[in-house]
């Protein structure tokens, strides 16, 4: 039984009221987030509120849904009405919505009941988390370790047990990587599914919302509630199935796809966990095919050219003028600006915007951001090709594990590296899942990336969820930390 449905039976049969079960976290909370830094801001008194309304629901005797009354946080890049959100810049400290992000919207309106907003790398850049103006979160299998970027402060929370599950954005592989670094399923919905209404922005051709979760079934309860049109969004067109249904179809006949492009240059501990994951499934039923996508090569220099451009637009808005820092002393408006944005923006956001900048300049825009274009439209294709040979893809998540503090500092264009595996799918728009599938000789996690064509998200969770019901008692660890029940 997923956490999810688990606590939900608790709160059903009236063996905790959601008022202790809150009280619980919020404790929890308090004594793990000193080590973990999951959460920027601890939303008690909202999170108290909820659970009183819920327990006057159950005592009523109304039926409960599903996410009703399970204790949950939010990245800090998700807009909540009257409630700080900074997306982990000093630009934005102090900065309080006037209204909720749709997935926030949706998930208030069934009693979903808010811990707090989780640390993040700043502005969703970033692959450790340590990029955040309050510092990084921290692995809770080592808390040496990072727990991954951006979404870090979600994964520590989750992997931590001081929230059942968490949504996070994925431009790049922000939610998978740091779900593959802390042993924990993160849910990369394909483009469109899940609105981006409220999600403040990095890059909006590449983010998307999704959730990070202790097991595949209850990623796919939360995406099922998320995953619905909004008109506020003009890329928006919700999911074309519920998943929950179908999680438990035989895959049986089913085509694995092995690009050999995914598993160059990967460490040989997660080689050889994700080859053993893939016996897995033969052992199922499930049929191997060999592919190959040449084009995944110009991935990465083609995610960070787009990214950084549509970062650059995207960040004009912080100009110390309408909302968000403005510097304290400055001679005119140029100064101001300047000055601004200069004291606002950490380095990493500064670097990447000065690229973005620098690829949209006049004379260099044919050569890289056109350029970029029209590779990402070789990549959508290829993948398109692809599918016509297997049914979903399977690859490493990330080529290593957890990398120690500080190690971004030391050498960042391998932490560039990191997101190889993760960010062809956002290139392309295609959903995509991680899953736990063993652990180096540290015992840090390793994870499985599973992924699919366009809108065939339920067709990767029950792939998922197949692996995870073989293999779960190898693959996954609850910590001895945060609430027990």
């Amino acid at each position: 039984m997923s956490k999810i449905t688990y606590i939900g039976k608790l709160l059903r049969d009236k063996e905790i009221s959601c008022t202790e079960l809150t009280e619980k976290y919020i404790k929890s909370i308090e004594a793990e987030n000193k080590k973990l830094n999951a959460y920027v801001n601890i939303t008690a008194e909202t999170a108290m509120k909820t659970a009183k309304n819920v327990d006057e629901k159950i005592s009523r005797g109304e039926i409960l849904l599903p996410l009703e009354g399970i204790p949950m946080t939010l990245k800090d890049n998700i807009s909540t009405k009257n409630i700080e959100t900074t997306c982990c810049s000093n630009i934005l400290k102090g900065y309080v919505p006037i209204y909720d992000a749709t997935v926030w919207d949706i998930l208030k309106n069934q009693n979903a009941v808010l811990l707090g907003k989780a640390n993040m790398d700043e502005f969703a850049m970033g692959s450790s988390c340590e990029t955040s103006c309050f510092g990084g979160a921290l692995n809770p299998y080592s808390t040496n370790h990072v727990a991954g970027g951006s979404s870090g402060g979600a994964a520590a929370a989750v992997g931590g047990n001081i929230a059942v599950y968490g949504l996070g954005s994925d431009t790049g592989g922000s939610v998978r990587q740091p779900a593959s670094f802390c042993g924990l399923v993160g849910l990369k919905p394909t483009y469109g599914t899940v609105s981006r209404y409220g999600l403040i922005a990095y890059a909006s051709s590449l983010d998307q919302i999704g959730p990070i979760t202790t097991s595949v079934e209850d990623a796919a309860i939360v995406y099922d509630a998320i995953s619905l049109y909004d008109k506020n969004d003009a890329t928006s067109q919700g999911s074309k199935t519920k998943t929950t249904h179908t999680l438990k179809n035989s895959i049986k006949g089913m085509k694995i796809g092995i690009a050999k492009e995914y598993f160059e240059g990967i460490r040989d501990d997660v080689r050889e966990s994700v080859e053993s994951a893939v016996k897995v499934y033969e052992s199922l039923g499930a049929e191997v095919v060999s592919i190959s996508i040449p084009q995944l090569k110009h991935a990465l220099p083609v995610y960070y050219i787009l990214a950084c451009a549509e970062a650059s637009s995207n960040l004009g808005r912080y100009d110390g003028i309408r909302y968000g820092y403005k510097t304290p002393s400055y001679n005119d408006i140029n100064d101001m600006i300047c000055k601004t944005r200069s004291e606002g923006f950490g380095k990493e956001v500064k670097r990447r915007i000065m690229l973005g900048t620098y690829v949209l300049s006049a004379g260099y825009y044919d050569a890289y951001y056109k350029k970029a274009q029209q590779l990402r439209g070789a990549l959508v294709n290829a993948f398109k090709d692809a599918f016509k040979k297997c049914d979903v893809i399977v690859s490493p998540t990330v080529p290593m594990t957890a990398f120690e503090l500080n190690f971004t500092q030391k050498d960042p264009i391998e932490t560039y590296m990191t997101d190889i595996l993760t960010v062809p799918v956002n290139i392309a728009g295609l959903p995509a899942v991680s899953v736990p599938c063993g652990f180096d000789n540290k015992g840090l996690p390793i994870g499985m990336q599973i992924i699919g064509n366009s809108f065939d998200d339920a067709k990767i969770l029950n792939a998922a969820y197949q692996y995870e019901q073989a293999v779960k008692n190898h693959t996954f660890k609850e910590l001895e930390t945060g609430v027990r029940l």
